[in-house]
C-alpha cells in the first residue's frame, strides 16, 4: 500500500467522522439539547489528528 492510497483512506475516515458529527448534532437537537454534546466535541479532536496525519504525508516518499 502506498503513501497515496493511505491518505486517501484517512480522507475518507475524515469524512466519515464528519458525518458521524452531524448525525449527534442532529440527535441532539432533537432531543432538545441546549449544547454540542461531549462526543462531538472529542470527535472534532479525532478528526484533526487525522487531517493533521494526511497532512505530515504530503510529500512523503517512501519507496
Amino acid at each position: 500500500m502506498g503513501i497515496e492510497q493511505i491518505k486517501t483512506q484517512l480522507e475518507q475516515v475524515s469524512e466519515q467522522i464528519d458525518d458521524l458529527m452531524m448525525t449527534l448534532l442532529r440527535d441532539a437537537v432533537a432531543d432538545g439539547a441546549t449544547q454540542r454534546p461531549e462526543a462531538e466535541k472529542r470527535l472534532i479532536r479525532v478528526r484533526r489528528s487525522v487531517e493533521k496525519a494526511v497532512s505530515l504525508l504530503d510529500g512523503l516518499n517512501v519507496e
